[in-house]
C-alpha cells in the first residue's frame, strides 16, 4: 500500500499539544504517516508515540525551508501527495497557514485571521464554549470525511527510556512511592487574568505535615518559585517533558493550577486536583477520568478545600 503522508503543524503550547494526541491517533489510525513540525519540547514530549516530530526553527523563511523538504521527502514516498489535501493545521495563526502556503502545501485548518485564502480547505470553527480538544478532534474528523466520538482520556504513551530515566531520578533524590507533585507555576493569563492560585504557598506549607514527599519540577526560570515560596519540597530542576510524564505518572497526586503540566498529568493518568480560578473548564479543563476541577469563581479555592481533596484522592 503506499504510505499516505501527512505534515502537521503543532500547536505552540504543551497543554495544546497534549489535547491533540487523540486527533493525531486518529489520523494515524486511517492511514496517515504523520510528520509533525513544532516546539523543539514537543519531540521528547511525544517520543512516547514514536511521531517523526520535527523542530520549528526562528523565521519565516526557514520554517518555509523545513516544511520544503518535508514536502519533497514525502513526494518521493508518495507520487499523488501534491493531488491530495496533504497537510493540517492545527494552531489557528496566520503566520501556520502562510507556511504552509508559501511551501506548496495544501493544508486543512479552521477559518481564522483572515487566513482562509491561504489554505487548501477552510473549515469554520466550532462553537467557542466547547472544550479545546473536540476543537482538535473535529478537525481531524472533518478532514477524515468521518463522524466518531471522542475518547474519555488521552492515554499519551511513555517511552521506556525516560521511564527509567525517570526512576532514576526519583532513586537518587530518595523519593519513594506516595509522593505528591505540585506545580505552582503557571504561564500566560486567561483573559487577562492571572491563573496562578493564590494560596498555594499557604496550601504547600499545609500539605508538608501530612508525611508525604512533596516535589516539584520547575521549568527554566521557575526555580525561585520553588526555593522562594514552597520551602521543603524537593526540587527537579530541568525534566524533559518525557520524563516529566513518566514521574507524574508515579506520583500518588499532582495539585496544579491552569498549566501544561496539568495536562501531561491528565493525559498520563495521574490523579489530579486541577485549582481553577478564571479559566473555564469546559473549555480548558485537563481531560480524563482521573481529573477532579477545583473551582468556584470569582472566588478561588480555600487550602482546607483543596487539603480535604487531597486525602480524598490521593494514591496510597
Amino acid at each position: 500500500m503506499t504510505p499516505r503522508p501527512l505534515i502537521v503543524r503543532l500547536c505552540n503550547w504543551v497543554g495544546d499539544v497534549i489535547l491533540t494526541v487523540p486527533s493525531l491517533r486518529l489520523l494515524q489510525a486511517h492511514g496517515y504517516e504523520l510528520q509533525l513540525v513544532g516546539k523543539g519540547w514537543a519531540r521528547p514530549l511525544l517520543a512516547g508515540e514514536a511521531w517523526p516530530t520535527h523542530a520549528r526553527v526562528d523565521g519565516l523563511r526557514a520554517n518555509g525551508a523545513l516544511l520544503r523538504q518535508l514536502r519533497r521527502a514525502a513526494r518521493e514516498a508518495d507520487p499523488g501527495f501534491d493531488r491530495r489535501p496533504n497537510a493540517l493545521v492545527l494552531p489557528n495563526s496566520f503566520s501556520s497557514a502562510l507556511e504552509m502556503r508559501l511551501a506548496g502545501l495544501k493544508a486543512t485548518g479552521y477559518a481564522h485571521e483572515g487566513r482562509s485564502p491561504l489554505l487548501g480547505r477552510s473549515l469554520p470553527p466550532p462553537a467557542y464554549e466547547e472544550h479545546v480538544l473536540m476543537r482538535y478532534w473535529k478537525l481531524s474528523c472533518s478532514f477524515l470525511g468521518i463522524q466518531a466520538p471522542a475518547p474519555e482520556s488521552i492515554d499519551l504513551h511513555t517511552a521506556p527510556a525516560d521511564q527509567q530515566a525517570a526512576d532514576a531520578l526519583l532513586a537518587a533524590h530518595g523519593i519513594r512511592p506516595g509522593f505528591i507533585v505540585i506545580c505552582p507555576m503557571a504561564g500566560g493569563t486567561y483573559e487577562k487574568l492571572d491563573k496562578k492560585w493564590p494560596a498555594f504557598a499557604d496550601f504547600t506549607r499545609a500539605l508538608l505535615p501530612l508525611g508525604r514527599q512533596v516535589v516539584a519540577c520547575p521549568g527554566p526560570g521557575e526555580e525561585s518559585i520553588i526555593t522562594d515560596h514552597h520551602a521543603g519540597v524537593t526540587m527537579l530542576p530541568g525534566v524533559k517533558l518525557g520524563v516529566y510524564g513518566a514521574l507524574l505518572r508515579r506520583s500518588a497526586l499532582v495539585v496544579s493550577n491552569d498549566t501544561g503540566p496539568a495536562h501531561l498529568a491528565a493525559a498520563v493518568g495521574a490523579p489530579l486536583l486541577s485549582v481553577l480560578g478564571p479559566t473555564k473548564p469546559e473549555q480548558w479543563a485537563p481531560w480524563g477520568p482521573t481529573v477532579h476541577v477545583l473551582r468556584r469563581w470569582p472566588e478561588w479555592p480555600t487550602v482546607d478545600e483543596v487539603l480535604a481533596q487531597v486525602r480524598n484522592h490521593a494514591r496510597a
